[in-house]
């Protein structure tokens, strides 16, 4: 086994830590690839209410940035594993709530919410601290490597089984197997991370002060304001697109196989991408892909068939790997190049949190007030192609970003989060 594992991974020393990590992110990944789409179809079969799907996520995405607050200030004040060890113990609990209410879900909307925004808040932050924590920098790539590639292989085998399973089964059954079974996989990651070596941190957490940098700073001002415009994009077509999947093919294997078509040409988009994208070209890759991304919206804003949703799906999941790769290394090029981006490295993912999270909570409270102004099947199109050019909008943000070449301090990578239209799997980047 050592030999086969030392065939794929090269030469690099993976220590027990950094495997116990992977495992955690890994069942992450699946629990998250099998269930978390089909909750947004779970709750419109038993409301069939737009605003209900939306005052769900809008609990969720409310709360992210306040446990990201709180997770950092802990991380800094207390201990990295144990706010880990909380979230995934949040996400346990939002899964339990679910399979404890069954067809009463959608009378608590903002509680399942609020816990699973609460649970993405504090996995992610001390997810991504202590992924640089615990790999260095000879086996940070290999990490980020794997974990993508765990990430890939889940989003394509999980809403495919999910979508079998839920339409083979009788009513709501099967969607009791699969929160169960992510469930179960959530209980696995809180019982595994008591293996990790505990770390204690000592430290001041200057929350404000790295809000504030953005004046003194105007690369990461322009950094915060893309984010916030990609966020206005996220927030609402996280759960539409699932929704309308649902809606025009009346079926949780259709949703299913628009989850693994999207993640497998995602899967190949990401590999090209990070290997083609060369850093002279980012500010031109982000407008291609932003451009892309925006376009994509007519294929299903008129006359809506499965067909059109699927090549929307390739479309995109070719558009977001050209946007986000370059991106991603931007946005931690300029949190590395800031002011005492080692020491302060929790704070600038907290401050950028809030703005992604700030454009997504504008976003569905935009929706809201659309479906209640307007009738749904014209009032919503028009909203995506308003809301829909945040990733086009940001490009003219990243575009008076200067980066001093080979100079400034070191780059302070995190692990990247995919999440796709579809998918509500926590945070972008």
């Amino acid at each position: 086994m050592k030999a086969i594992l030392k065939k794929m991974i090269g030469e690099v020393e993976v220590n027990r830590d950094l495997t116990l990590l992977l495992v955690i992110g890994g069942m992450y990944s699946l629990s998250i690839a099998l269930s978390n789409t089909f909750v947004n179809v779970y709750l419109w079969k038993q409301s069939g209410e737009f605003m209900d799907i939306a005052l769900y996520n809008l609990a969720s995405v409310f709360m992210q940035p306040i446990a990201f607050i709180v997770a950092g200030l802990w991380a800094k004040k207390i201990d990295r594993v144990i706010v880990l060890r909380l979230g995934v113990s949040f996400l346990s609990v939002f899964f339990f709530t679910v399979l404890f209410l069954g067809g009463n879900a959608n009378e608590y909307l903002l509680l399942l919410g609020a816990l699973l925004g609460i649970g993405f808040g504090f996995y992610w932050l001390a997810f991504n601290v202590l992924t640089f924590e615990i790999t260095e920098p000879e086996t940070r790539v290999f990490f980020n490597g794997f974990l993508g590639l765990v990430t890939s292989l889940a989003g394509m085998i999980g809403p495919i089984f999910a979508g079998v399973l839920i339409t083979r089964m009788e009513k709501f059954t099967g969607y009791t197997y699969i929160f169960a079974i992510s469930l179960i996989l959530f209980i696995a990651a809180v019982i595994t991370s008591f293996f990790l070596e505990r770390r204690s941190a000592r430290g001041s957490f200057h929350f404000l002060k790295i809000l504030k940098e953005r004046k003194n700073n105007k690369n990461w001002k322009h950094v915060l304001h893309a984010h916030f415009f990609q966020g206005l994009r996220e927030g609402t077509f996280v759960f539409v697109i699932s929704v309308w999947v649902y809606i025009t093919t009346q079926s949780e294997l259709a949703l299913g196989t628009y989850g693994l078509v999207a993640s497998a040409v995602s899967f190949v988009s990401y590999y090209v991408a990070t290997r083609v994208i060369k850093e002279q070209f980012r500010k031109k890759s982000i407008l291609l892909g932003g451009i892309i991304l925006y376009l994509a919206i007519f294929l299903i804003i008129f006359d809506l068939t499965f067909t059109k949703l699927i090549i929307y799906a390739v479309v995109i999941s070719i558009a977001y790997p050209t946007l986000l790769v370059p991106y991603v290394s931007l946005t931690y090029d300029v949190i590395g190049k800031g002011w005492k981006a080692a020491e302060m490295r929790v704070e600038y993912i907290v401050v950028r949190e809030l703005f992604l999270n700030g454009g997504r909570i504008v976003s569905i409270l935009a929706f809201l007030a659309t479906i209640t102004l307007f009738n749904e099947e014209q009032g919503i199109p028009g909203l995506l192609l308003v809301i829909g050019a945040g990733h086009l909008i940001l490009y003219f943000f990243i575009r008076h970003v200067h980066l001093p070449v080979n100079e400034g301090g070191k780059s302070y990578a995190f692990s990247r989060q995919d999440k796709g239209e579809g998918d509500s799997g926590g945070t972008t980047v």
